[in-house]
């Protein structure tokens, strides 16, 4: 478990990724193969050309011709469910120049098209395998060696883990993925949590889905399925990064998208925003208390709305009296939402409470 955030802010630590774990890895296992030299670390030049050090926990010789390589995941400040998690690489001395891929233990294998790897493919994304070849590449041409390397990735305890990530919904199966595209993880960038709404949307998209739903969680989730029976395929957890989906449709439209969250959240896209973290935006109640105004509430509400504890009593306000601000909230929020999408993309907005109810509602229903 890692240690509570502490009270005075600090600079956040970057991290590494797993796409640079197996890069060192698969490096140290090669080069102790081929130079007969054990190290307990490894450099690596990321995409961009900086070089780091990683630490290995174990570099050994396992069969004739193989070795063996594994490091422990630093993620940094990022809530990274492979922080800490040992990534380790297999390296099989073979014939035909350079290098193929397999998913070891932990390591997930595509099954449904819409991914940038093809079905049967091990999850090792294109940066990752990029860096790796590069690296086997130099490491082969400084011993003058001729063959090829077969790369057997894994992460301990990777099958477990994949199940607190998207894989299993985007159809990686066994494992986690081995990903980066700078070989840096940045504290709370989100980088790989949006990389896989927009995987999720290509999947569902390239799988014949004309009708996707992006919910901000458990209980938005739950709503869609009540609504419209979609399957998992078809459901794209967004959670805060509403931006991510309506941006991506702009490259892969689908036919309709059905938008479910919170009243709160919900209200936050209404006035324009697209990251709906506390972090980056607040729910604004002098504009929840315009927008009262418009439904014909009086001044004395409006004073309520405006000065409210949360956004869920200036809803219970505005319902006591009849006025249907969950229904207005996600009028507003279809605008801002349609002036994002493509105009072909049918919108549709819901606004639930926590209980998962419906609150309010704009667009559709189909």
């Amino acid at each position: 478990m890692r240690d509570e955030t502490a009270e005075q802010p600090a600079p956040l630590r970057s991290g590494l990724t797993t796409g640079t774990c197996a890069t060192a890895t698969s490096l140290a296992a090669a080069t102790l193969l081929l130079g007969g030299a054990v190290n307990d670390a490894v450099e690596v030049t990321l995409p961009k050309g900086r070089i780091v050090t990683l630490r290995l926990e174990f570099c050994r010789v396992v069969a004739q011709g193989t070795a063996e390589a594994g490091t422990v995941k630093d993620a940094g400040d990022d809530p990274d469910v492979t922080h800490g998690a040992l990534v380790h690489a297999q390296v099989r001395l073979v014939e035909t120049p350079g290098v193929a891929f397999k998913a070891g233990e932990g390591v997930g294998t595509v099954t449904r098209p819409g991914l940038v790897l093809g079905v049967g493919e091990p999850a090792i994304n294109p940066v990752p395998r990029q860096m790796m070849t590069t690296h086997l590449g130099q490491l082969a041409a400084a011993y003058g060696y001729g063959g090829g390397f077969e790369v057997t990735l894994g992460v301990e305890h990777g099958a477990a883990l994949a199940l607190k990530t998207m894989n299993p919904r985007l159809g990686i199966v066994g494992g986690l993925s081995i990903l980066g595209t700078s070989g840096i993880v940045r504290p709370f960038s989100c980088a790989a949590y949006i990389a896989s709404i927009h995987q999720g949307i290509d999947v569902a998209h390239t799988n014949g889905y004309d009708h996707i739903a992006a919910c901000t969680g458990n209980a938005s989730e739950d709503t869609i399925r009540r609504l419209y029976g979609l399957p998992d395929i078809a459901l794209i957890e967004m959670g805060d990064f509403v931006g991510a989906v309506l941006k991506h449709l702009r490259k892969v439209p689908v036919a309709r998208l059905s938008l479910c969250g919170g009243f709160g959240k919900i209200s936050k896209l209404a006035a324009g925003h697209m990251d709906l973290h506390s972090r980056h935006s607040a729910i604004d109640l002098p504009k929840l208390a315009v927008w009262v105004a418009t439904l014909g509430a009086d001044e004395y509400l409006q004073a309520q709305i405006h000065s409210a504890n949360t956004s869920q009593q200036a809803l219970a306000q505005a319902l006591a009296v009849g006025i249907p601000l969950g229904d207005e909230v996600c009028r507003q929020a279809l605008a801002f939402a349609r002036s994002v999408v493509p105009a072909t993309v049918e919108v549709e907005v819901i606004a639930i409470d926590r209980q998962g109810g419906v609150v309010g509602r704009a667009g559709g229903p189909w």
